[in-house]
């Protein structure tokens, strides 16, 4: 994914309205086998950035298939999911179309998606995570494409003024927060960290670090309850409430991410897909690199999470369809990916062309990252509880509720929400 399109999953599209606008939704042009003769298939993804490389893995297909033609359809990822939604009930969704673990419970569950297990995805050819996150029912309906991991990137020149020592492996939440202190000058409205309202990005790893949950496996029960999940939090309103981070306010004006891209933030925690713009970027393409997360009490345990390629159940061209989401996230799609240095293919094996692609950065973290990585916290329906997630803590962040009495109030509006799941 861009940057744009996985700040949060906070704004998903998919909602209970939508299950059932989904469920009703009878039309469909859909039918079994090839249909023969000349084939043209919608491709939707949400990525500017990555079409160059979805188009070479067209072509590619295109070339074994000489009888289909792709046409890729991209839309912004803010308006991606109410678009899919509104096409999804029209019964007119792309043929193929890129998914994410927070939305796919909802689709599938509402026989949008062909099943890929016959379609030529070996499960053994991706991480077991990712296999899982598009596994419904015990049938496979996502080709995984890419994954990604979170690091920790740096501006090697903002520490060098401050005379602090860039970030290793092994750095710690203490070593992270004291540098963060050291490299915050107020008189030049510098900050050592953009301590931002970010899960994927921020908090949902610290709750892992520190031995906690977002949700349980079977996502079923919050884990906001906790005290490692208050200390998950915690990491990052401290360094709000010790000056060494922008506030909560000052974040909500400016992107956080423009902070570190105007070097005015010395760290910033990151998804892989950013190694490509930083790279892109003359601004800072030479001033930064990225390391580990520091380490919590249980370690430095990253958030996965990673897009998968899907098939619309109703398309005309079921078969052309499905065997399209399968190449696409296959080994020769994959080595087109990873060559482009713009994701990390899920396919195994393929990977290290990713990290060659941009050596001057020292992206083998997120590969290392996978050894031990935690799921992308989902649910049935996932939007039902990340909008109750998104408001409580905003208050949280932004000092008007103190982080224990948020987590509570939030672990109780959560839980709500997950039980109605059940019902």
């Amino acid at each position: 994914m861009s940057r744009t399109s996985r700040r949060t999953f906070a704004a998903l599209a998919a909602s209970a309205a939508a299950v059932l606008a989904l469920s009703a939704c009878a039309s469909s042009t859909g039918g079994e086998g090839s249909s023969g003769g000349d084939v043209t298939l919608s491709y939707a993804i949400w990525d500017e950035n990555q079409k160059p490389a979805m188009e070479d893995i067209a072509a590619a297909f295109e070339e074994e298939n000489p009888n289909v033609t792709i046409d890729i359809q991209v839309t912004p990822y803010k308006e991606y999911f109410t678009k899919l939604q509104t096409a999804a009930t029209g019964g007119s969704a792309a043929d193929v179309f890129w998914m994410n673990g927070p939305n796919f419970p909802l689709y599938a569950s509402n026989g949008q998606l062909a099943p890929l297990d016959d379609a030529g995805v070996d499960a053994a050819d991706y991480p077991q995570g990712l296999i899982d996150l598009y596994t419904f029912d015990g049938k496979l309906y996502g080709a995984p494409k890419d994954f990604d991991t979170v690091a920790l990137w740096y501006n090697k020149e903002l520490f060098d003024a401050a005379g602090v020592d860039y970030p290793t492996a092994g750095w710690t939440w203490d070593d992270f927060t004291a540098a963060a202190a050291a490299l915050t000058d107020p008189a030049k409205g510098q900050f050592g960290v953009a301590a931002s309202q970010y899960g994927q990005e921020n908090y949902y790893n610290s709750i892992a670090q520190a031995g906690g949950e977002v949700i349980s496996a079977d996502g079923t029960e919050s884990g906001y309850g906790s005290p490692e999940a208050l200390a998950g939090i915690e990491l990052w309103t401290d360094l709000i409430e010790a000056g060494s981070s922008p506030t909560a306010q000052q974040m909500t004006d400016t992107n956080p991410e423009d902070f570190f891209l105007s070097g005015k933030v010395a760290m910033f925690q990151n998804g892989s897909w950013a190694a490509i713009a930083y790279g892109d970027n003359a601004e800072i393409a030479d001033k930064v690199n990225v390391a580990p997360l520091p380490e919590g009490p249980e370690g430095n345990q990253s958030v996965i999470h990673g897009v998968g390629n899907v098939a619309n159940a109703k398309s005309s061209h079921p078969a052309e369809a499905q065997a399209f989401a399968a190449f696409a996230s296959g080994e020769k799609a994959a080595q087109i990916q990873a060559e482009s240095g713009t994701v990390i293919p899920a396919f195994n094996g393929t990977q290290q062309a990713w990290v060659d692609a941009l050596p001057q950065y020292d992206l083998q973290v997120y590969i290392d990252a996978l050894d031990t990585a935690v799921p992308y916290p989902v649910s049935k329906n996932t939007s039902a509880w990340t909008s109750i997630e998104s408001e409580v803590l905003s208050q949280v962040w932004s000092g008007a509720v103190a982080p224990e009495a948020g987590l509570k109030d939030l672990a109780e509006q959560m839980q709500t929400a997950l039980d109605a799941e059940q019902e």
